[in-house]
């Protein structure tokens, strides 16, 4: 087996919201499937020098700033791969298919009916992905829950995770607390998952209630032997080994912690920036950084990989 290809992806969004693909020549590796354009990282290159190199050669675009999505390492079998994985910030151009290619802009939401090469699904799942998830923390009744969740909405959170454990409630409140997450997050067109007790679920009818996926707490995980329904599932991790489960299970993405010190956990140590980033590179999932993080980290954040970050205290307000 030949060694691992480095390549370098760019997602390149336009102002419409749009994501630039094109289509693989027939005779080629994977040909015939849409993919992300980028291109072999050659010796001595960065991974910016390649993607400014590359996408000017493919598509006749001048990148100007980019930062990195995510890194994937993939297995075809006859060929392994590593995509180091940016989204373009900005660029200058018209785009053309300067070696034949198709070209197209396509609405991220739309980005799953195209072909793909396996490799290039955690990237779809990246970019369909906001860069901020709520976690909603403590309430004092019903009325407190439903001020914090819209203002968290009212200011752009479009991503929730409904985190109802041993906190005392009964099960009306906590059904109607779910009922009325569900209606505020489809008034604002945010997807929430629900990380609830497994004693409320098993008596709460969820039905007839709208929600995207579910979260798993790392004690859940560890006893998970497949993925749960709904269309997402994500897991909260700490180490290689959770990651890896949550990876086995097909997770659309995790959560990592702490990677600051937390005042909520003092006693678990802070795993900081660079061992973040070396762990969510090998778990070729869409990551966010949590513990002691706030929107001042975002930037941080992502140079290290991360999708974005996760927060209660930060968002729940």
């Amino acid at each position: 087996m030949s060694d691992i290809i480095h390549v370098a992806v760019a997602v390149i969004v336009n102002d419409n919201a749009e994501v630039c693909i094109s289509l693989r020549h027939e005779d080629t590796h994977q040909g015939g499937l849409w993919e992300f354009p980028g291109g072999k990282i050659e010796q001595h290159e960065t991974v910016e020098q390649a993607l400014m190199r590359e996408i000017k050669e493919e598509l006749n675009l001048d990148i100007k700033d980019s930062q990195p999505l995510i890194t994937i390492a993939h297995d075809y079998q006859d060929k392994k791969v590593c995509l180091h994985v940016n989204k373009v910030l900005s660029f200058q151009g018209q785009s053309s298919g300067m070696e034949g290619q198709k070209v197209a802009w396509v609405p991220v939401d739309q980005l799953s009916s195209y072909k793909f090469p396996a490799a290039n699904v955690p990237i779809i799942q990246a970019v369909q992905l906001p860069d901020r998830y709520l976690i909603t923390g403590k309430i004092i009744d019903e009325d407190d829950f439903l001020t914090k969740l819209k203002n968290a909405l009212d200011e752009g959170i479009k991503l929730v995770q409904l985190r109802i454990k041993d906190d005392g409630l009964n099960i009306d409140s906590v059904r109607s607390l779910i009922q009325q997450a569900s209606t505020l997050c489809i008034q604002a067109e945010a997807k929430l998952l629900l990380n609830i007790s497994e004693d409320y679920l098993k008596i709460i009818d969820l039905s007839n209630i709208r929600f995207d996926g579910f979260h798993a707490d790392s004690r859940t995980l560890k006893r998970l032997s497949k993925r749960p329904g709904g269309k997402l599932f994500s897991a909260s991790c700490h180490n290689v080994e959770e990651l890896q489960k949550a990876k086995k299970l097909n997770a659309d993405f995790a959560v990592l912690s702490p990677v600051q010190k937390t005042a909520s956990h003092p006693e678990m140590p802070a795993m900081g920036w660079l061992q973040f980033s070396k762990m969510s590179d090998i778990c070729t999932m869409p990551v966010y950084a949590l513990g002691g993080v706030s929107e001042k980290d975002m930037e941080n954040a992502k140079r290290h990989g991360a999708q974005g970050i996760a927060a209660i205290s930060a968002f729940w307000h």
